[in-house]
């Protein structure tokens, strides 16, 4: 597994892939955050906050994260060294995982430089540190959660078909309905299920400080879910 993750990790950073996409978050965030006027604006804000960041991330990372995981397997496929690979004395499980945490990481290297952000705004606070500390945290967290549950599915994504276009946008489709359709239908439905089954509410949940094991169960169910499925995919290649 190792192996994978460190080929993937290179071949991230052996085109402007890896560059490209931490650039890339990094300029929207600043952009909405700290340039373009609107609601989101931190400096037109008023208050030392940072919940414009965790309402706009989790929208980007959608996009950011199904172009990564889009070449996962489809790319294989296309160049047929998806059998190739398969056929190497590692386990399906570790193919996957290698697969998995190689984007895992690579999102998580353009979340870091973000904390740069949270010192800002300790700064600007007034007095300095007027920050509310514990909702940042469990907004961090929850974003790492969501990047682990939209990776799952984007690499799942990858594995049914070889095109990686179709890839991006299947991945795009389901992160949006995870996200953000189980609630549109809950407030249609008056379904507090249906809500339950949105990314969004636990994320929401977490967002602000409190660490619900409900809210960490659901979305490593999420993921494992769609780690599964992307097994029971690559299975299928070699029947």
């Amino acid at each position: 597994m190792l192996a994978i993750l460190k080929k993937e990790i290179n071949s991230f950073f052996a085109s402007p892939i890896g560059y490209l996409v931490i650039a890339i978050f990094l300029l929207l965030n600043g952009l909405f955050l700290w340039l373009f006027k609107g609601d989101s604006n931190i400096l037109d804000y008023g208050f030392a906050d940072l919940s414009a960041f965790f309402l706009l991330a989790p929208w980007i990372l959608i996009f950011l994260i199904s172009a990564v995981t889009m070449r996962s397997f489809s790319d294989e496929k296309k160049q047929g060294t998806l059998e190739l690979l398969l056929t190497k004395p590692i386990t399906h499980i570790n193919i996957v995982l290698g697969k998995y945490f190689g984007a895992f990481v690579l999102i998580l290297m353009a979340l870091v430089p973000t904390l740069l952000y949270v010192y800002t705004v300790y700064q600007l606070g007034n007095p300095v540190g007027n920050l509310d500390v514990g909702s940042t945290l469990g907004s961090y967290f929850g974003l790492l959660f969501l990047i682990a549950a939209y990776t799952a599915i984007g690499v799942f994504a990858s594995t049914l078909s070889d095109n990686q276009i179709v890839a991006f946008i299947t991945s795009v489709f389901i992160c949006l309905v995870f996200y953000i359709g189980f609630e549109s239908m809950a407030d249609v439905t008056s379904s507090n299920f249906m809500e339950q089954l949105g990314m969004n509410t636990h994320y929401k949940s977490m967002s602000r400080g409190v660490l619900d094991t409900r809210d960490i169960i659901y979305f490593l169910s999420i993921t494992l879910f769609f780690l599964m499925l992307t097994k029971l995919n690559i299975n299928k290649e070699m029947k």
